[in-house]
């Protein structure tokens, strides 16, 4: 297993992919809060302060996408140049080999974000100040966002070690988890919708008089099983955990956690029980 996570490393250090991706996180990063204080300066009023937090939490969803790109080329490379078939016939385990190209890319996402993390911190601090939620906040949102990659890297290698088709998994990937982003945001906004239109005053501008709107149901509210079931889509599926961390609004996050944890165990699980009936060509 060392001599396979070594040679994964070693491949992912000189990665022209993983490089690429590294330099776009870090480029990010450090720009992103200085757009977000240019915006602050020119729009806002002089008393307004954006937070660190908005500047800093989009490394989630950046992560997650770049990811699939990363997994999809690292482990279709070793497909289209034989190097699983030299690995498997040299005598390394199959289920060694799913857990060494597991392992790489789930360090390949930590290191992504670190990529954003790191002049992000530099560049924000000095321009926006510190957090204002706290730290303890920010460091346990980043705790389930490394959750959330294991389980988002998980389904990314499952997908690329039974596809064999770089091209083919590259798109299964990224368009994947694009998609599963944006139900994540249609659900979240769904879940978003207040039960009840406030009733408000306003002036009629023709006849100058004040005139009151009473308060009303609103249509688009869920309630009832449909809610829960939302709800449990909004903490379960990847998608959405990286919609609610992105925006910082999430509620359950020891259980968005231990979702993760289930997902990334039973994907993996079902990965290395599928790769051992896996015709390599």
């Amino acid at each position: 297993m060392s001599r396979l996570l070594y040679a994964n490393f070693m491949r992912l250090k000189h990665d022209t992919c993983f490089r690429i991706c590294f330099l776009v996180m870090a480029a990010i990063g450090g720009y992103t809060p200085y757009g977000t204080y240019s915006t602050m300066q020119k729009y806002m009023a002089e008393d307004y302060v954006i937070p660190l937090e908005n500047a800093f939490l989009p490394y989630i969803p950046l992560t997650v996408i770049l990811s699939a790109a990363f997994c999809s080329l690292f482990i279709g490379t070793e497909f289209s140049d034989g190097t699983i078939r030299n690995k498997l016939m040299v005598g390394h385990l199959r289920t060694r080999v799913y857990l060494a190209n597991l392992i790489v890319c789930f360090a390949a996402a930590c290191m992504l974000s670190l990529a954003y993390i790191v002049p992000n911190l530099c560049m924000g601090i000095l321009l926006l100040g510190f957090f204002r939620c706290g730290l303890e906040v920010i460091v346990f949102y980043a705790s389930c966002a490394v959750v959330l990659f294991a389980a988002v890297t998980a389904i990314y290698t499952i997908i690329a070690m039974l596809s064999q088709n770089r091209a083919v998994t590259a798109v299964l990937c990224t368009l994947g988890i694009v998609f599963m982003i944006f139900y994540g945001a249609y659900i979240n906004a769904r879940l978003a919708e207040p039960e009840v239109y406030e009733g408000y005053v306003y002036v009629n501008e023709e006849s100058g008089i004040y005139e009151e709107v009473e308060s009303m149901p609103n249509p688009h509210y869920i309630d009832g099983k449909k809610r829960v079931v939302y709800e449990f889509l909004n903490d379960f599926l990847p998608g959405n955990q990286t919609v609610v961390l992105w925006q910082g609004m999430a509620v359950h996050l020891p259980v968005m956690s231990l979702y993760s944890c289930i997902i990334a165990i039973a994907v993996t699980g079902a990965g290395m029980i599928c790769f051992q009936k896996e015709d390599i060509k």
